[in-house]
């Protein structure tokens, strides 16, 4: 039987988008490694997603993901601004942009929380200002053919 509970957790943090891969040669071979930051950022997601799964299975089948990403609010800002901002009046079009941002959360959920992140067969996602920066994950399993 198939555990259909929701997992739930958050990130703690500021939300890092998943950088781009950098080349390095050695000993005259070139190979692609993430940065420091990426990859501290995927542990950070990995401990997070292991603590939420309270030692349950990988899920195996298709998944319904929600991320609910949270930036912290720039110092710069006026009060009027941050209340706006607080209120849901104003939007971060600043980084990370949303799409690295779910990048880093599912390969930082493989082997963690699903098998592989191709399980992923809908997604939604939001990007807002908040009092604490973080991403709060929700993964739901689904049903074959469920909509």
């Amino acid at each position: 039987m198939t555990d259909l509970r929701p997992v739930l957790f958050t990130v703690p943090g500021e939300p890092v988008g998943k950088g781009r891969p950098r080349l390095s040669t050695r000993h005259g071979f070139t190979r692609m490694h993430s940065s420091d930051k990426t990859i501290n950022y995927e542990g950070l997601i990995a401990h997070a997603g292991h603590q939420a799964m309270l030692g349950r299975a990988l899920i195996e089948g298709p998944v319904l993901v929600e991320l609910d990403i949270a930036l912290s609010i720039p110092q710069s800002m006026s009060k009027k601004r941050k209340a706006q901002a607080l209120a849901g009046q104003l939007y971060p079009t600043k980084k990370p942009d949303a799409d690295n941002v779910i990048k880093a959360i599912f390969d930082g959920l493989n082997g963690v929380v699903w098998k592989d992140d191709v399980q992923v067969v809908k997604a939604m996602v939001g990007k807002r200002y908040g009092e604490t920066p973080g991403v709060r994950v929700k993964v739901v399993p689904l049903l074959e053919g469920e909509q």
